[in-house]
């Protein structure tokens, strides 16, 4: 269950006390569902109580008790507790996690998009400056990804070096004349390959564009190369300064931009290891388990290691996706895919058949669960423009 399936689940139990007529108030347009917050449990939490405790009548935690039990018996959920002043914390139960990884495996690195394009016409444009280039590409990425028709357009020409390097590109420039010779699409790396807006489409004059303008670059990232360069720009908050050194190529866990690319390289051997070995991914129910941290990047002593964490980060992905377009922000996709492989980067030592061991459920289920995590990476790292490496 994603949390725009858990979220639609709390708006329905809200409908049911309000037909029923325990709650007296107007069903909103969406309820919140994030993950627990300090003194919080389970796998989401939402404050859906908290905010319709005025317009009810009632204390807040009275209406979470109402919602509680409609709540509790909804699809793919498996306990709900109130805490704190009226939160309702939501554990899912195990066939939640397991459809999961099943839709994330049927849409692959597309998990995370939109359905179809939608009515949304979005014009960017940026100062002819390496930063905001970068971040108004990988914005239009992700706004193409989530439907959005996206027409970029840069005050003066782009140095070539800019588009041969960082592979950044525009749609007009300077007065409004487009760059002669590109094409109306957009090529695969990189982006979902949906049509851009037509070149000679005008922007309709009630549509203002969108000015990316952030903290600018404090030298040229070009020597980098694509990647790195890409990363040290989109990472940082548009209001931080970008460290633009040779910090982002170094292979080692203190590079960000190395533990997501690394990560997403180990789940592509755990696959073709897996089959060398004679089995392959099946997703089903993957339980706790105990296991030694055997990855080089990790230095930590046995742990439980649990597949909570990485299951609420992969369901977090389509709703990180629509805030990173909603609030222009691509550096929140970045962060979120650090924590995805942060999520992911204990799964190997427990994958793969050790000894005489033979291939069974669990192994064929941790081994999905990893192989949704590949795909979220790859996906992720595509719209942000920069290479997912299956050898690293």
């Amino acid at each position: 269950m994603t949390p725009v399936e858990l979220s639609r689940s709390v708006l329905c139990a809200v409908r049911r006390a309000v037909d029923e007529g325990e709650l007296a108030v107007a069903v909103p347009e969406r309820a919140l569902v994030t993950v627990p917050g300090p003194g919080g449990c389970g796998d989401y939490a939402t404050n859906i109580a908290l905010q319709l405790a005025r317009p009810a009548g009632q204390p807040a935690l009275r209406v979470a008790e109402i919602l509680r039990s409609h709540l509790a018996g909804a699809d793919g959920v498996a306990d709900v507790v109130v805490t704190g002043p009226g939160f309702l914390n939501i554990r899912l139960g195990g066939t939640a996690s397991v459809a999961l990884v099943e839709e994330i495996l049927r849409r692959g690195d597309r998990y995370g998009y939109a359905d179809g394009p939608s009515a949304d016409f979005v014009p960017l444009s940026c100062p002819c400056e390496v930063r905001a280039v970068v971040v108004m590409d990988a914005v239009a990425r992700i706004l193409r990804s989530q439907g959005a028709a996206v027409r970029t357009h840069c005050e003066a020409e782009l140095p070539q070096e800019w588009v041969d390097v960082l592979g950044v590109r525009v749609d007009t420039v300077g007065g409004g004349s487009s760059r002669p010779g590109e094409s109306d699409t957009v090529g695969r790396r990189g982006d979902d390959a949906r049509p851009r807006a037509t070149r000679h489409q005008p922007v309709p004059p009630h549509l203002p564009h969108y000015a990316v303008r952030l903290v600018p670059a404090p030298l040229d990232p070009l020597f980098l190369g694509r990647d790195a360069a890409r990363w040290a720009l989109l990472h940082p908050a548009e209001h931080d300064r970008p460290r633009v050194t040779d910090e982002h190529l170094v292979q080692r866990e203190s590079n960000p931009l190395f533990r997501v690319r690394y990560a997403y390289a180990r789940t592509r051997a755990l696959s073709r290891n897996a089959a060398d070995l004679g089995f392959s991914a099946e997703p089903g129910p993957v339980e706790p388990f105990t296991g030694q941290f055997t990855d080089r990047l990790t230095s930590q002593s046995p742990a439980h290691l649990t597949p909570h964490a990485l299951h609420t980060v992969l369901a977090d992905h389509p709703r990180v996706l629509a805030q990173a377009a909603a609030h222009r922000a691509p550096d929140r996709l970045a962060r979120h895919l650090v924590a995805v492989a942060d999520a992911v980067l204990p799964l190997p030592a427990v994958v793969l058949l050790r000894g005489a061991e033979k291939p069974s459920a669990a192994h064929r289920a941790r081994l999905a669960l990893a192989e949704a995590a590949g795909a979220v990476l790859a996906g992720g790292l595509t719209l942000l423009g920069i290479d997912a490496p299956e050898h690293l």
